[in-house]
């Protein structure tokens, strides 16, 4: 659906630009009032649970339409990669609602609200910024410099703290299941040390070892929070609800983030709903500038929902069987291990499942320099599965895999269909760059035209930290020379 920009008397580009965001974010408030007004009429668990995911997520796109506004009238230092960043996620927000009203089979309940072009106006806007940006697969600058292998947006005092031993002691608040720390759940600490927090300083949350059996959401409101566990194999938190419990993929998360610049360091979040219940959310991250360091995700289908925004994962753990790390964020794993475990009979396992849904999007998901493998109760039973790296979720699904050791599990093919059709085949982007072990090979991969074995540095420098999540080039690995940029 095109506007005539003649009729706006846009005098640039830019101007065109904030009329379509303008148009997009008044649509988005019509969706909204439209929601509230479904909300009231809600009477089964499924509508109620869609809805309440539905209300956040609308709400979470007009915070983004907002404050991408805000940046661009006010002129603070923002980029237009920014912008596309934030439009990407308030795009991703509406897609999502449609899917969680899939999910629960209540779609005709949730038509209203999503019937007012709202996506087709955030395309608009993404189109046009895309303009501003260059090109369509557009990558940040690298104007953005790293430090000691964290990006750019990590502040000099965060990162003291990602490496301080003795950060327990820095905390602001101690959660301790024996009693010993100011609260016993962590849902309450952070509440009560966001609530107090003065100006607009990180918040430090220490979680003593033990097992933490609750949901746990940081709200959009939240921003800066910093957990810090006793160590992945120590400090966990789990949950176990899932699809087949009635709860939509969104919404079964153990760990949901909205909040900007979250930080996790030596925890495990898991979903013990089991291989039986369908999806299961281990942890769920819309959290824009956010890192994951030495941090586990257990879980079987959908463990690590990556849903928007800019998404760092340093030296973590992540187990799972099916589409086990989603979503349309833009994301870097490195130097992660990424364990696949055994399925139910019959399931082939799948690692990641991207969702991009519009080309302009500047999402994706990369692998680099990590490990994928078989989890120790794949290992004895191997031959009796199939195991892809990734199928197309969405249409301009993208996923990159660079350096990382591929065991030899990994069918040869390399990646899977979405569910036996042809679905994306053309419009998905996926690529593997110098990977080594016995699955690596690319002799016999897919023919699609979308999958790419890239031997070209530039194309992969395109999907490094410094380009895809805009604030870190990449860490030289041990032993493996590096050329700048990648």
């Amino acid at each position: 659906m095109g506007h005539n920009p003649g009729r706006y008397d846009a005098k640039s580009e830019e101007d065109f630009r904030t009329m379509t965001i303008v148009a997009a974010l008044e649509r988005a408030v019509e969706a909204q009032t439209l929601a509230t007004k479904l909300g009231s009429r809600c009477r089964s668990k499924r509508k109620i649970l869609v809805y309440r995911d539905c209300n956040n997520l609308i709400d979470n796109t007009i915070l983004q339409l907002n404050s991408t506004l805000q940046s661009i009238q006010t002129n603070q230092s923002y980029t237009n990669f920014d912008v596309q960043t934030w439009l990407s996620t308030a795009l991703t927000n509406i897609e999502i609602c449609q899917s969680g009203s899939r999910d629960l089979n209540v779609t005709k309940f949730n038509s209203p609200i999503l019937s007012g072009n709202v996506s087709e106006l955030i395309s608009n806007s993404l189109a046009t910024n895309g303009a501003l940006l260059g090109n369509s697969s557009a990558t940040a600058s690298t104007e953005y410099v790293h430090s000691g292998g964290f990006p750019a947006w990590v502040s000099a005092g965060d990162r003291r703290l990602l490496r301080d031993l003795e950060l327990a002691s820095r905390a602001n608040v101690v959660v301790a299941q024996d009693g010993s720390g100011n609260f016993r759940s962590i849902q309450a600490a952070i509440n009560y040390a966001t609530a107090r927090r003065v100006g607009n300083g990180r918040v430090v949350i220490y979680v003593k070892r033990g097992v933490y059996r609750e949901n746990i959401l940081i709200s959009r409101t939240m921003n800066k929070v910093m957990l810090v566990g006793d160590g992945l194999r120590y400090t966990i938190i789990t949950g176990s609800r899932s699809v087949s419990a009635g709860f939509t993929t969104y919404s079964s998360a153990t760990f949901g983030i909205d909040g900007i610049g979250f930080i996790a360091r030596g925890i495990t979040f898991r979903n013990i709903a089991g291989p039986q219940r369908g999806q299961a959310v281990a942890l769920r991250s819309a959290s824009d500038l956010s890192v994951f360091y030495a941090c586990g995700f257990e879980g079987y289908q959908d463990t690590l929902f990556v849903h928007a925004q800019r998404q760092f994962y340093k030296s973590c753990y992540i187990y799972g069987t099916i589409d086990f790390i989603f979503g349309n964020a833009a994301v870097v794993f490195q130097n992660c291990i990424i364990y696949v475990r055994r399925p139910l009979v019959g399931q082939a396992n799948v690692i990641t499942a991207q969702g991009r849904g519009d080309p302009f999007q500047n999402t994706g998901i990369s692998i680099h320099n990590s490990r994928i493998m078989p989890a120790p109760d794949l290992r004895p039973v191997v031959q009796s599965f199939r195991t892809y790296l990734g199928r197309p979720w969405q249409q301009y699904s993208r996923t990159v895999i660079m350096r990382s050791f591929i065991d030899g599990f990994v069918s040869p093919d390399g990646w899977s269909l979405w569910e036996d059709s042809n679905f994306a085949l053309s419009t998905l982007y996926y690529g593997e760059y110098q990977n080594f072990g016995p699955g690596s090979s690319t002799r016999r991969r897919v023919k699609w035209p979308g999958y790419h074995v890239i031997t070209s540095q530039n194309v992969a420098s395109r999907f490094t930290v410094a380009n895809l999540i805009a604030g870190q080039a990449w860490l030289p690995s041990t032993g493996v020379p590096f050329t700048a940029g990648l």
